[in-house]
């Protein structure tokens, strides 16, 4: 395929439209995680309303907002703030995440989860609690490094299996990563059900399901870095994604060096995924369910769709929470589960409106 040259006048009138729409979605999605995080903060069985959480902000900022009560301050400052905080990063890196896995390897189907990039990171993490190196509630970096390496080697694996033929493939790619994921997942389980101790089996059980729960910020300040660089470096690399996505043929005929792009991509997807799923545990279905509805709205521009994939999948996975911990009072159900609930009839959908595309593989 020969690449078509725009004109200068060309370019800069479409730089400028995809900055004015660029500057519409990002404030528009900012002002609703805004509203979201405040209604999450505001919700939950201890008598803390919305009143109490604008309260206790502005006495942050030294604004005066009304007033709150020295224990609905702790209940906001200390327990519903850093849970709501850590979803909103956490959201955030797997719904980019799985914007640039979609790019890498032209697949709308394509997510941390579905590749084994997730299975990987959570085997990581359960070795090292196994090896008592560290545990599911605390904070600091052995989780998130061992979760890291556990993510590269998954992704490497998969890479390796579904270029064996000396492309990457859709069916190949979506085959090595249930391979891959089922592997990872019978290491994982042979780990836990070989271990004697209850409470490290108890902890390894936190990333067969992943939840927020006891989320304190510590976790916030292990997340923050790590999530904020990798978004930035993950945004910056969306013209390179764009040219990427239309295949090496077209990316090599424009000069891109689709080798370095596609390694980099990768491991900052890599690396905001293990991060995630070392604080959170394996959420599944955030990297597929919110960018392909979001290229739905605002198309497969790059440069577009990563800032608001991941400003989306924050709100995302802040509600999915808030509903978590909310609708079964007392009880409280697993964050993975309400993101499952919706993601897997979401991905039987997009695998029926591929069907032709399937039927090809």
């Amino acid at each position: 395929m020969t690449p078509v040259l725009l004109s200068p006048g060309v370019v800069v009138a479409r730089r400028r439209g995809v900055l004015a729409r660029l500057g519409l979605w990002t404030g528009g999605l900012g002002v609703l995680l805004v509203v979201v995080v405040l209604g999450a903060a505001s919700v939950g069985p201890a008598s803390a309303p919305l009143s109490a959480t604008l309260a206790t902000l502005g006495q942050r900022v030294g604004v005066s907002l009304g007033e709150a009560t020295p224990g609905q301050q702790r209940i906001i400052e200390q327990i519903r703030l850093p849970r709501v905080l850590v979803g909103l990063l956490v959201g955030a890196a797997l719904a980019a995440s799985g914007a640039a896995l979609q790019a890498v390897f032209r697949n709308p189907l394509a997510d941390p989860g579905i590749i084994g990039v997730s299975s990987g990171a959570a085997l990581g993490a359960v070795l090292t609690i196994a090896a008592r190196l560290a545990s599911a509630g605390a904070p600091g970096w052995a989780l998130p490094l061992a979760a890291f390496g556990g993510a590269l080697l998954a992704v490497t694996a998969v890479t390796a299996i579904a270029s064996a033929s000396g492309r990457l493939a859709p069916a190949p790619l979506i085959l090595a990563g249930l391979a891959v994921q089922a592997f990872c997942g019978a290491l994982t389980a042979a780990t836990i059900t070989t271990t004697g101790d209850q409470e490290l089996v108890r902890n390894m059980l936190f990333w067969l399901v992943g939840g927020l729960d006891a989320r304190s910020w510590e976790h916030v300040q292990v997340l923050l870095p790590v999530v904020g660089t990798g978004l930035v470096l993950l945004v910056g690399l969306g013209r390179d994604l764009n040219v990427l996505a239309q295949g090496e043929e077209v990316a090599h005929g424009l000069g891109l060096p689709v080798g370095p792009t596609r390694v980099v991509t990768l491991a900052l997807a890599t690396l905001l995924t293990a991060t995630a799923v070392a604080v959170s545990g394996a959420i599944g279905f955030v990297g597929l369910v919110v960018p392909h509805a979001f290229r739905l709205l605002v198309g497969s521009d790059y440069r577009l769709l990563l800032p608001v994939s991941a400003l989306g999948g924050a709100s995302f996975l802040v509600i999915a929470d808030t509903l978590a911990r909310t609708v079964f009072q007392p009880a409280e159900v697993r964050t993975g589960v309400i993101t499952a609930l919706v993601g897997a009839p979401f991905f039987v959908v997009l695998l029926w409106r591929n069907r032709a595309r399937v039927g090809h593989w």
